[in-house]
């Protein structure tokens, strides 16, 4: 594990950040940007966007001092640039968080390169797009990379890091020292791979929840209830892997694999397809509103961010690892 003065050492050295795009996504990395001290320039044309991104910052403060960050002043390493070129100029680090559309990606890079430092991390918050395909437009796309964060980044640990063809293995280590000297979590992808890993795993679950909503095996709220009250909290301390390895008894996996193997490959044959037509996507939109949906928004957020702080602090103390 970095020490901290390795982690230090990979702050100060990506110290100047810009972060394109300020929408959920990018107003939590910003957050977190500012909560360690770095010098963070946003870039987004939307009208009002200060507004917005101050205000994301006061809902999101008391979640970093629940973290044990800094959560005070954050404006004052804070500023905004709408010309690209401009907010590029002078920063090591560029968190990209775009729409997902191919050619505004690759455009938006071609655009990055030509102003950007050549020593400059360029990292993507893109939870479809892989780098390879970002970077088509790209003369040097050495440092170019995915940094794919699971919602909201100042609070989940998860970063996916997934290098395309062209990413140079130096850029890859730099951009997982970078995520673990902010508490993150990195984890490098071996290829690059379509919705990545965790995106994957919830696509999966996702539909197979809305396969029973479609079947009126369950409603929404009680399917909400059944994951929390078990593979949820499960998968929060092991994932499926070692938990199967424990259901397996003393000898693991082996024996587990032995006893229900061929009932499960035979249920993977079988998983049903579900078309998310409007009709159940008006059932489940009806049966939410029914249920949390009456809750604001902004009372969810604030209740998921206790309760996963919680967690994090335990899980955290579990592993001998300080904050998330």
């Amino acid at each position: 594990m970095p020490s901290s003065a390795e982690h230090a050492a990979a702050l100060n050295r990506y110290r100047n950040v810009c972060v394109i795009g300020a929408g959920v996504i990018g107003s939590s990395w910003a957050a977190l940007f500012l909560a360690h001290g770095l010098n963070v320039v946003i870039n987004d044309p939307q009208p009002g966007i200060e507004a917005t991104v101050k205000d994301a910052l006061i809902r999101i403060a008391p979640t970093l001092l629940k973290l044990g960050l800094p959560h005070e002043g954050l404006e004052r390493n804070l500023r905004f640039e709408p010309d690209l070129a401009r907010a590029v100029a002078g920063v090591d680090l560029v968190q990209e968080n775009g729409p997902e559309k191919p050619e505004w990606k690759q455009q938006l890079w071609a655009r990055i390169e030509a102003a950007v430092p050549k020593h400059a991390l360029l990292l993507s918050s893109s939870s479809a797009r892989p780098a390879t395909e970002q970077a088509k437009e790209m003369r040097d796309a050495s440092r170019l990379l995915v940094g794919h964060p699971f919602n909201p980044p100042h609070l989940i640990p998860l970063v996916e890091v997934v290098p395309g063809e062209r990413t140079d293995a130096e850029a890859t280590a730099d951009a997982v020292a970078f995520y673990e000297a902010l508490g993150k979590v990195p984890r490098v992808l071996k290829k690059e791979i379509q919705g990545f890993v965790a995106n994957r795993l919830q696509r999966a679950i996702m539909r197979e929840a809305c396969f029973l909503v479609q079947e009126g095996v369950v409603t929404v709220d009680e399917l909400d209830d059944i994951v929390t009250s078990s593979i949820g909290l499960r998968w929060a301390v092991n994932g499926p892997f070692s938990s199967f390895h424990m259901g397996g008894g003393p000898n693991g996996l082996e024996p587990f694999f032995q006893h229900l193997g061929k009932n499960m490959a035979a249920s993977f044959k079988v998983i049903p397809q579900v078309d998310l037509d409007e009709a159940l996507q008006r059932r489940i939109i009806d049966q939410a509103a029914a249920s949390f949906g009456k809750t604001p928004i902004p009372r969810m957020e604030r209740d998921r961010d206790d309760t996963q702080v919680a967690l994090l602090h335990v899980l955290a103390a579990r592993n001998g690892r300080n904050g998330a």
